[in-house]
């Protein structure tokens, strides 16, 4: 059945016009917005306020990399994880434990030697999960004789394996030199041998915590290959191999790159466009293609990969995805990015192209990849019996049978029986042959998926597109935290997820039970101590959310928000109160993508909120209304520069800390007081503070207040420092530690002698206030660690790649 944009308009009560840029936002038919619910359809139209959401957050990644110069060194994780390893002196064996958590690891188990124990099976580490949301996947690689054996690489936690078909999952290796992951290659001649690419490339702020490509011989001890250690490979976004398994090309952000070595020692440039992939014909290695990453360009070679020449096609823009169609290769599609996604195809192997219709059923072009195709775009012609059957995605997943002159919804993302919006990888299974076996698997922002039967999923005939998928999510525990908060009465966790929303924790459910609590990107959390029904969350730019259930509903379509903004349903669009019942920076997006805020653990009832200024409320648990909620006020005016860490002290609520992205540190005494008096501190004295970079943490020592950690972004060798008097003179406590952001330090609530410290590289520990720190770490993982609290005596570590873990540190 065929939608108008006034039926549509009529029956969800929105206004016409803000129709088409729904569709157009969220790459779907009118039919498929008609299913979506009330709140569903205000929380698309919320996320038009922020277009370009994907290249927020890695502008927000990025400025905590940043150095004091305002750059980012090239692999310099990977450079810091050599300094760390040069550091330590493998005659001396490493402490068992540091402060009660495990730090084991010798020099050759950060090389990526094989572990003690690995990741999820420590003996003291607990992983919470999620096991059932998983996280951005942009690579799937299958075994071709035994295809049980998978392996995936999720953008933020490394590369994943299972035995069973997606039944189970576990990491390759929690110390892999880098994490962020973004592609997986398989020699076609010996499955044993994968290549896998880190750094995304895929926006013009990503891309900076690649450290070239990694390769395994025996599908599980990987190691990088040093050739590609270099900056032009810090971000690798396709890697292609010859049917031969000879030639390997790697398409990255600065172009393209050619090694016919064994060895893989020597690499040449041979194209210097930003591509996003690269492909060999699978039946004839002297022919290539690859599409760009922004220019809008396909290239294609007809000697291995050698030199190059420009297709001819039309005018493009954006990205540029490439597939060959398996059936004849001859015949290749190019799914380009444009305004909303196009699709074209060439019949003679990639050196010329034609547009075809890219019809929905109304007869609509349809805007199959949304406003963001640069970011997922994705293109499948793999049956080998149909060279016309091709499968798109996008915001969701297409398929067209008439070679892409007229493409169907096969997913609906909103639903959470079908698959999970943004879609980045497709891959047949190896038995595929467009009869008995039809199987093929999905990589997107949720995880793995699958279609058993590609013929007869998303069959039905409207919206929503369930039937046929089954989500692999099985403990691929890869969700990227920001923030977590947990509340020790009734022991539930919330985290603010990115791409994932809010979601929660419920002991009594385990690791799979996390559920959702609010949608779109999740931010900073807080937990009410005294009361377990109350938690706060966030979405972007300091938007503010309350639940008052337990962490058991999920977002009713705005009024959670007490920030200001609200549902307004005589305007049929998203309003703001009047003052003193919001946020003006979060109104007018004057704060970070991922703003700080912070209950006072002190009083229930006071929130703090870092923007450019600072903001409080003393009624946090007001009813809210429309028209009112808790009241705002500003406590500390604008330094001209992001509020991006604060922190208030146990026992005393006016002993106030605020840290900003330029380095800045206040502090006040008087944080109660209407007009409070701010002091700015490092700055003079016999030993101030010396970084000028983002302010990531700050943390007051519970038993003496005048001792307080502050740390810092950038991969510097100064990113934690101390003081003992309230900020006069100032100590830096990084000496051995790696020079990398580090995220959150935390205390051990009895013993304050104890510190935890959250890096890029994983949890470090000191058992003697930060003097001396344990030369590795055991644990959780070797991704970002970026926030630590406390449920009494355990530990929780929130990761940006690896979900929630806890230790009991009840016994030190």
């Amino acid at each position: 059945m065929t939608i108008s944009d006034e039926q549509l308009a009529r029956a969800k009560n929105i206004r016409i016009e803000q129709v088409p840029l729904l569709r157009r936002s969220r790459g779907a038919t009118n039919g498929t917005l008609l299913g979506l619910s009330d709140a569903a359809i205000r929380r698309a139209l919320r996320r038009l306020n922020y277009p370009d959401l994907p290249n927020a957050r890695r502008q927000f990644r990025l400025e905590q990399d940043r150095g004091d110069d305002g750059t980012v060194p090239a692999h310099a994780q990977g450079v810091a994880l050599d300094r760390l390893r040069s550091r330590m002196d493998d005659s001396v064996a490493p402490a068992a434990q540091t402060a009660g958590v495990p730090t084991g690891l010798t020099s050759e188990n950060l090389a990526g030697g094989p572990t003690p124990t690995a990741g999820m099976q420590l003996t003291q580490w607990e992983w919470l999960g999620p096991g059932n949301i998983g996280g951005r996947t942009r690579g799937i690689a299958i075994h071709p004789e035994e295809p049980l054996k998978m392996w995936a690489a999720s953008s933020g936690g490394g590369v994943w394996h299972t035995q069973d078909g997606g039944g189970q999952w576990a990491p390759v290796d929690d110390f892999l030199g880098n994490l962020a992951c973004s592609c997986l290659t398989m020699d076609p001649t010996d499955p044993t041998t994968i290549y896998a690419g880190t750094g995304e490339g895929f926006s013009n702020s990503d891309a900076l915590r690649g450290n070239g490509v990694f390769q395994t011989t025996d599908g599980v001890n990987w190691a990088p290959i040093t050739t590609t250690q270099t900056t032009d490979f810090r971000a690798v976004t396709r890697i292609a191999l010859s049917p031969n398994g000879e030639v390997v090309l790697a398409a990255t952000a600065t172009g393209l790159f050619r090694c016919a070595d064994a060895e893989r020692k020597t690499w040449t440039q041979v194209l210097d466009v930003p591509l996003g992939v690269v492909l060999f014909d699978p039946t004839d290695g002297s022919r290539a293609v690859a599409g760009a990453l922004g220019a809008g360009a396909a290239f294609a070679s007809t000697d291995g990969g050698q030199t190059w020449q420009s297709a001819t096609h039309g005018p493009w823009s954006g990205r540029v995805e490439l597939a060959y169609a398996a059936k004849d290769p001859r015949i290749v599609y190019a799914s380009v990015q444009m305004t909303s996604g196009r699709i074209w195809r060439s019949t003679d192997g990639g050196l010329t192209y034609q547009s075809r219709k890219t019809l929905d059923l109304s007869g609509h072009v349809a805007d199959y990849l949304g406003d963001q195709g640069w970011y997922g775009n994705a293109v499948w012609a793999g049956d080998p019996t149909n060279e016309k059957l091709v499968v798109l995605g996008g915001v969701d997943l297409w398929r067209s049978t008439d070679g892409g002159d007229h493409i169907t919804e096969i997913s609906t993302w909103w639903d959470g029986q079908s698959v999970h919006a943004d879609h980045h990888a497709i891959v047949s299974h190896p038995s595929y042959d467009g009869t008995t076996n039809r199987t093929v698997f999905f990589g997107n922002d949720g995880g793995v998926f699958k279609a058993d039967d590609l013929a007869q999923t998303g069959t039905e005939p409207e919206a929503p597109f369930v039937h046929g998928w089954t989500e692999l999510d099985n403990n691929y525990g890869v969700t990227q935290f920001y923030s977590g908060a947990g509340n020790r009465l009734s022991g539930k966790i919330i985290g603010g997820a990115q791409d994932n929303g809010t979601i929660c924790f419920d002991p009594a459910q385990g690791t799979d039970g996390w559920q959702q609590i609010f949608g779109g990107d999740g931010g900073w959390c807080a937990a009410d101590p005294d009361d377990p029904e109350v938690f706060y969350g966030e979405y972007v730019f300091l938007n503010i959310h309350r639940n008052i259930d337990g962490g058991t509903s999920d977002d009713t379509g705005g009024d959670r928000y007490i920030s200001g903004q609200f549902w307004n349903d005589d305007i049929r669009d998203w309003d703001w109160k009047p003052v003193p019942f919001l946020i003006p920076d979060a109104k007018n997006n004057k704060a970070l993508f991922i703003a700080p805020f912070t209950l006072d653990p002190n009083n229930s009832d006071r929130l703090l909120a870092g923007g450019l200024s600072l903001w409080r409320t003393n009624n946090a648990n007001e009813t809210n209304t429309p028209t009112s909620g808790p009241a705002w006020r500003s406590v500390k005016p604008s330094a001209g520069a992001n509020i991006s860490a604060l922190t208030v002290a146990h026992g005393n609520s006016d002993l106030i800390w605020v840290g900003h992205v330029n380095g800045m540190l206040f502090r006040t005494a008087n944080g109660t007081a209407a007009t409070p008096t701010w002091e700015r501190v490092g700055v003079t004295g016999p030993s101030p503070l010396r970084p000028s970079r983002y302010c990531t943490s700050i943390t007051v020592d519970p038993a003496a207040p005048d001792t307080v950690f502050v740390a810092f972004g950038g991969f510097e060798a100064d990113n934690l420092w101390v003081t003992h008097d309230g900020g006069a003179r100032w100590t830096q406590l990084a000496q051995t530690l790696p020079d990398v952001p580090i995220r959150a330090v935390a205390i051990h609530p009895r013993r304050t002698e104890l510190l935890y410290c959250g890096t890029e590289v994983g949890l470090f520990a000191s058992d003697d206030g930060g003097v001396t720190w344990s030369a590795t770490n055991e644990g959780p993982t070797n991704c970002s660690v970026d926030q630590l609290f406390w449920m009494d005596e355990t530990l929780i570590s929130a990761t940006h790649g690896r979900g929630m873990f806890r230790i009991d540190l009840s016994t030190v």
